[in-house]
């Protein structure tokens, strides 16, 4: 890197979990300046969630990492950008490493990519990072294509993007790190529908929110097929801009404006 930044780390999985060790890893080849704020527990599908009229607790656990109890990933980063780090503000957050991959629409729901948007949005470089799994064959979890490729998509991304009106969505394949075809710089699937949908439990009349499938068809050129069916690493810019500027003008017409 042309220069070490201070790197705050955040997760939706919770601070004991195995993907923000890896995190830490990865954060320590490049900088040495690594903070991290993330949920005393887990926050998975919190997206961009906040906490607001209810008190929280900042849990130091051990020097530079803090444990926001009953927090989310966006209320950790809130935390870390302007109270833990107020003095210096970290310069990346990245949010991750996830167990499981964000990809298509799920990443509307995901606390990762929620992070890392928040990171964006205090003027850091926001990158959420997902370790896939392969769950058609019991959802064993890998971690050494992420260890491989996180610090090279990290490093380009931090060299390369000057911009801070958009934000990541890193997503490792889950075959063995000889069979990685690549980084691919890729739109996200949007999906024919949601991917979300009721889903019944064992127990009389109570269900889940889950994802019992996954939506057809997949386009080849986006992050879904990519990943999944074509083993390659996956780097989705995302804007934080979201209003549809040219339907802007089109209904301002509409409206006599």
């Amino acid at each position: 890197m042309s220069s070490k930044p201070r790197i705050l780390i955040t997760n939706d999985d919770g601070v004991d979990a195995p993907g923000i060790a890896v995190m830490r890893e990865i954060a320590a080849t490049l900088s040495d300046d690594v903070w991290v704020v993330a949920p005393g527990d887990n926050q998975s599908g919190a997206s961009h969630r906040f906490t607001f009229g209810r008190e929280l607790e900042l849990d130091q656990r051990e020097a530079k990492v803090f444990a926001v109890v009953g927090g989310s990933p966006a209320d950790c980063v809130v935390a870390g950008m302007t109270h833990v780090c107020r003095t210096h503000q970290p310069d990346i957050v990245l949010s991750g490493v996830n167990n499981g991959q964000n990809l298509g629409d799920i990443l509307y729901c995901s606390g990762t990519v929620g992070g890392a948007r928040e990171g964006a949005l205090h003027g850091a470089l926001g990158i959420g990072i997902s370790q896939g799994i392969d769950y058609d064959h019991g959802g064993s979890l890998v971690w050494a294509n992420t260890r491989r490729f996180g610090p090279q998509v990290i490093r380009v991304l931090w060299e390369t993007v000057a911009r801070r009106d958009v934000y990541f969505n890193v997503n490792m394949p889950f075959c063995p790190t000889d069979a990685v075809t690549g980084i691919r710089v890729l739109p996200f699937q949007r999906f024919s529908r949601s991917p979300m949908a009721y889903y019944p439990s064992d127990n009389v009349g109570k269900f889940f929110i889950a994802i019992p499938e996954t939506p057809t068809p997949l386009d080849p050129a986006n992050d879904f097929h990519a990943v999944v069916h074509g083993n390659a690493v996956s780097v989705t810019p995302l804007m934080l801009d979201i209003a549809d500027h040219r339907l802007v003008d089109e209904m301002a017409l509409a409206f006599g404006n």
